[in-house]
């Protein structure tokens, strides 16, 4: 149940993170839950993908590379962006930029939670659940997040910018691919061990923490850009004020 309960915590805690960021114009609890499990759904296309282009790490640093950004990362970003523009997307109350945030956060930690659960009870086996689960809590989960947050600015713009809407999608997947491909990067080199003596673990772990805390700053200067154009919107005291 521990391992349950630590696997779960991250995501959990995250989507409570933006729903109370989303003050002025909250989303309806029912959308939000749905975008969250249709997360959890998109984990299955990109599994099969990465298992079928898995052959792609040969040996070498391109071969993990290719596998970093255009398995890895297409296969879960773009699993992520059906769910957000199939679902949320069309919603009535996607009626912000700033929703494009929440619901792509939802999606991306509906899908974050459960990868981070499949992991932890996979080495609670090896006996080594809670120090994963510990190290994803503040990493790879959070590291989600922040992939969501750079998509979920993009698609919140090009909802309401017709003219420009497939560019700014197109920026928004490749945004998070990007970042997300840069984490994994490193990770996956160290973990194949394809990068050759000369390069160390530390080196290789703190490239990818470097990778993550640049989307973690963006992201925070993103979600405050929305949240003040929700609060333009929104926020009543603004209304009377101009009356």
């Amino acid at each position: 149940m521990q391992y349950i309960a630590i696997a779960l915590a991250p995501g959990i805690a995250i989507c409570l993170f933006i729903f109370y960021k989303d003050v002025y114009n909250r989303e309806p609890r029912f959308n939000l839950l749905i975008s969250f499990l249709l997360g959890c759904m998109a984990i299955l296309p990109a599994i099969i993908f990465e298992q079928a282009f898995e052959y792609t790490i040969d040996g070498t640093i391109t071969g993990v590379a290719i596998f970093s950004y255009a398995v890895v990362a297409f296969s879960e970003e773009f699993s992520k962006f059906l769910g957000l523009r199939l679902y949320s997307y069309s919603r009535k109350s996607f009626d912000e930029p700033l929703d494009g945030i929440v619901y792509s956060l939802m999606v991306g930690m509906g899908f974050a939670t459960l990868e981070n659960l499949m992991y932890v009870l996979k080495f609670a086996e090896m006996g080594r659940g809670m120090e994963v689960g510990i190290s994803r809590m503040f990493l790879s989960v959070p590291a989600h997040g922040t992939f969501a947050v750079i998509m979920g600015y993009f698609i919140g713009k090009a909802k309401f910018n017709p003219g420009r809407r497939f560019l700014l999608m197109t920026a928004g997947i490749l945004g998070a691919i990007f970042f997300h491909g840069t984490f994994d990067f490193f990770l996956f080199i160290n973990k194949y061990s394809f990068a050759g003596k000369d390069l160390s673990e530390v080196l290789l772990a703190g490239g990818a923490i470097a990778s993550f805390i640049v989307s973690l700053v963006l992201s925070r200067k993103l979600i405050r850009q929305h949240q003040q154009l929700s609060r333009q919107m929104f926020n009543p005291e603004n209304k009377i004020t101009n009356a």
